[in-house]
């Protein structure tokens, strides 16, 4: 197991996702940031309160409740209506993206309602991909081998993101 990201290391490419994320969408008055349930949530959270810091915009935060392993298996949910985002400019954050399996079926959903722009966050994003899945805001990418995995653990003292 090798460390590829401390606490001061996440900490930092959070504040520049958010902040990348402002430069990017300052003419949209609102924006939704859709955080995928566990580690996407939280750093969702976290650019929430960059971007609320450094702006003016309004910002709607939800989580999307995916199964990880099979998200085929169950209905993927939001914990806000999905009518509500209707023709809105959504971030969808996740921190890491394997396969881009997870992030694929949450587009998906989201992709039900006709909405402005969908755009994709990840933490980590690992070049090795079994779906068609793009970030556009991207903390750090990595080239793994097949078999290696990149894991993220977000707390308040003690995040780190390693590699197996």
């Amino acid at each position: 197991m090798q460390i590829i990201l401390t606490q001061h290391d996440i900490d930092q490419k959070i504040n520049r996702l958010a902040h990348q994320i402002i430069e990017n969408t300052f003419q949209q008055e609102t924006l939704f940031i859709g955080g995928i349930c566990g580690n996407g949530f939280q750093l969702a959270e976290k650019i929430k309160e960059i971007i609320e810091n450094n702006s003016s915009q309004n910002i709607i935060l939800f989580e999307m409740k995916v199964n990880k392993s099979e998200p085929w298996s169950e209905p993927i949910s939001l914990s806000v209506p999905q009518e509500s985002l209707k023709n809105g400019y959504i971030l969808l954050v996740d921190g890491v993206i394997n396969s881009g399996k997870t992030m694929q079926y949450a587009l998906v959903k989201l992709l039900e309602q006709a909405t402005k722009a969908i755009k994709t966050v990840a933490l980590v994003d690992r070049q090795h991909r079994r779906y068609p899945i793009k970030a556009d805001f991207v903390g750090i990418s990595l080239s793994t081998t097949l078999k290696e995995r990149v894991e993220l653990e977000l707390s308040e003292t003690n995040s780190h993101a390693f590699l197996h």
